[in-house]
């Protein structure tokens, strides 16, 4: 099965989710899109297949959201995804992809109905929260 994970390797979530991938017997695609940011084209696709709205798609904390405002409801979506492609730190993440489907895996256990086999069994994550499938 093919996987592909855009993951930040700073980030909790998705490093625990990286791991969930790995210990169901996969070896995903790792996207650092922080180094490699996503075309446009490829943003939208990415939003349109998980089905959420432009905006559920930014992340606020530890980025230029509030300095940039975009709380503010002016914004158009496509404003919203350009500010995505000038600050890749927005996206927030991480977003899986698979033939199951693509989804912006927070939290971290909600890759498990991507994967070939969402029974990984006892999985700690990283803030000691027990996982069992």
């Amino acid at each position: 099965m093919s996987v592909a994970i855009y993951h930040n390797p700073n980030c909790g979530t998705s490093r625990n989710a990286l791991a969930m991938i790995r210990q169901s017997g996969v070896e995903p695609m790792v996207i650092e899109y922080l180094k490699t940011p996503p075309s446009r084209e490829k943003l939208v696709e990415l939003i349109t297949a998980m089905g959420i709205p432009v905006r559920a798609l930014l992340r606020e904390k530890g980025t230029p959201f509030h300095e940039l405002g975009l709380a503010d409801p002016k914004w158009s979506d496509d404003e919203l995804i350009d500010q995505m492609l000038a600050h890749p730190i927005l996206i927030n993440r991480p977003i899986v992809v698979t033939p199951k489907g693509v989804k912006l895996c927070r939290p971290s256990e909600a890759v498990l109905p991507l994967l070939p086999s969402p029974h990984i069994g006892r999985f700690e994550k990283e803030d000691g929260e027990i996982i069992e499938t």
